[in-house]
């Protein structure tokens, strides 16, 4: 396992809590997970998009039903591994980044956390938080 992925699966039982019994406080703890992890340096696993031949890298975004535009990370390879069944090209990603880069992209409404499973969506509300740019 990658060293940025370790202690991921602490998000993941956050997540799989939230999930369980859905309030205002689950909430609060499972952003605290996830900012705990985002300190120490850690990482999500992120699909990007083919090259468009340009060398730039797209970040491979999902769209919800409301036709709204998210961008997909992943905790763990397993989680990644549920999804579409069509492999990926993925990239470690700091989360710190990811969640900055998210609040300064245009037509993005933020970062889903395992989209397949354990799903967290961290609107920009919720990753300023996280960030610690607001007070939950």
């Amino acid at each position: 396992m990658d060293e940025g992925l370790q202690g991921n699966e602490k998000i993941e039982q956050a997540i799989r809590e939230l999930q369980q019994t859905p309030s205002g406080e689950e909430l609060a703890h499972t952003l605290t997970v996830v900012r705990r992890r985002m300190k120490v340096g850690g990482q999500f696993i992120v699909a990007v998009e083919p090259s468009r031949g340009d060398g730039k890298i797209q970040i491979q975004a999902i769209q919800t039903a409301d036709g709204q535009q998210w961008w997909a990370a992943f905790t763990s390879f397993e989680e990644e591994l549920k999804g579409s069944g069509s492999v990926m090209s993925t990239f470690l990603s700091y989360m710190e980044k990811l969640f900055t880069a998210a609040l300064r992209t245009e037509g993005i409404n933020g970062v889903i956390v395992n989209p397949w499973n354990r799903t967290l969506m961290m609107d920009k509300n919720l990753i300023q938080i996280v960030l610690g740019n607001q007070h939950s």
